[in-house]
């Protein structure tokens, strides 16, 4: 017998339905309470390991204010609503549930969702149920030992397993991707394909077409048949990079794919079944994007059931060495030289340093480094010297977006208005010039480069 559950829900159909779901799974369900004070007496008496809650209740209290309680117990809980708005998921967090499933949702999404968050209330715990897991081992290609990314590690090992949507959230540079990557080789989907769509490389115009795929003649130009990326993933993993640029009517299709697991090509009449696992990523907060109405709140809870956040390269500096010396060996190799070391004066020089792009810009640096080392050391970094530590922040701080807008200007000045090519702004942001067209439209950079 799994563990007992409450299920704190006002809604009798809703409620019953959780139930049936429940035992039918090996759970013992101990209850069902429609308000905050039923529950607190069936708590005290049925004593239950988990609480399956409702936000809105019977009475004056909500489902948040007994969640503050529940934490006061040290009871875990998840969350099980359809009623929910920027403010309420924001109170939601405060409380720092185990999981957080929309109405309406499947049983097997329920049961996923309780194995995960059980997983995670015993890692908190240090409890050793997972032993022969190899959490031990290294992911290949994830260098470091701080604390904090040994804590993604754990995350990926964790959902690896399962087939539960995972978004990966980060600065751009943290190595996501990587990240992406990890979760699909550590599951029973390694054997199959994993697929990568970069969200804000894509057309608007052909975005179902390259997502969903469309059948010959639904459009002019559809000379022949195209399978889009969901059915290439099939049997394996689709990872959606930079999914914050996903427009609103994309969205809804997405968010169908995650409920009912099928497509439906342009142009078809046929739904086709698809068995793939999402891993999302992005560097925006789409809490703020729902907010600001530009991505669906109930497609943020479907993506958002198991998030790995990344942290930024200053905030596991004991890694950066480890790190430099990996790219060292990688592009020495690579490039044929003989560079075996790096100074204590450039080693004091990246730690000194702020990384404003992350890993992939230390990369980068090594990378150059390495081809333009005149001794078998690499003695010192051309850093920016202004950059090289933290900057005192004066005045308001700048949104990401006009950072992001002052960063793409100023590499458009530097290639002296070239967008592609050699010297273009993309190679000096090492991004595809696709990538870069799509970026300047939508921050109003579109005149007057080519």
């Amino acid at each position: 017998m799994k563990e007992k559950i409450l299920i704190v829900e006002d809604e009798f159909i809703v409620a019953n339905d959780l139930k049936l779901m429940l035992m039918k799974a090996g759970y013992q369900v101990t209850g069902i309470a429609s308000s905050v004070v039923q529950a607190r007496k069936l708590i005290a008496d049925s004593k239950p390991d988990w609480v399956l809650l409702d936000i809105i209740l019977k009475g004056d209290l909500t489902g948040i204010d007994l969640a503050w309680e529940l934490r006061e117990m040290h009871l875990p809980f998840l969350y099980i609503s359809a009623n929910t708005n920027q403010s309420t998921l924001e109170a939601v967090k405060e409380t720092q549930p185990y999981g957080f499933m929309v109405k309406p949702f499947r049983e097997r999404d329920m049961i996923v969702m309780l194995d995960i968050a059980r997983y995670r209330y015993d890692m908190e715990r240090g409890c050793e149920l997972c032993t022969d897991t190899g959490n031990n081992e290294v992911i290949e290609g994830i260098i470091g030992k701080s604390k904090v990314l040994q804590d993604v590690v754990e995350k990926i090992r964790i959902v690896a397993p399962t087939d539960t949507s995972v978004l990966v959230v980060g600065e751009s540079g943290t190595g996501k991707e990587k990240v992406a990557h990890s979760v699909h080789e550590l599951s029973e989907r390694k054997a199959n394909p994993i697929v990568v769509v970069n969200c804000a490389a894509l057309p608007h115009a052909l975005i179902e077409s390259e997502l969903f795929g469309h059948e010959k003649g639904s459009f002019t130009g559809a000379n022949t048949l195209r399978i889009g990326k969901f059915e290439q993933a099939n049997g394996g993993t689709v990872f959606l990079d930079e999914i914050g640029e996903l427009p609103l009517d994309s969205q809804v299709k997405l968010l169908r794919v995650l409920q009912e697991k099928e497509i439906e090509r342009l142009g078809g009449n046929n739904t086709i079944k698809v068995n793939v696992r999402i891993v999302a990523a992005t560097n925006r907060s789409l809490e703020k994007e729902v907010a600001e109405g530009r991505f669906r709140l109930d497609l943020y809870y479907r993506l958002n059931v198991f998030p790995i956040e990344l942290p930024p390269l200053r905030e596991r500096k004991e890694d950066i060495v480890l790190l430099a010396h990996f790219f060292l060996n990688k592009y020495a190799a690579a490039s044929r030289r003989n560079i075996t070391s790096i100074s204590e004066k450039a080693l004091e020089q990246l730690l000194n340093y702020h990384w404003p792009g992350n890993i992939r810009e230390l990369e980068h640096l090594i990378e150059r480094s390495v081809l333009l080392a005149k001794t078998a050391e690499i003695e010192r970094f051309d850093l920016p010297e202004n950059i090289e530590k933290p900057i005192e922040t004066q005045g308001p701080l700048k949104s990401l977006e006009d950072m992001e807008r002052d960063h793409i200007m100023n590499a458009l000045q530097t290639s002296n208005g070239k967008v592609s090519g050699p010297g273009g702004a993309a190679e000096l942001l090492k991004i595809q010039a696709q990538t870069l067209y799509s970026k300047m439209k939508k921050l109003g950079i579109d005149k007057g480069y080519k």
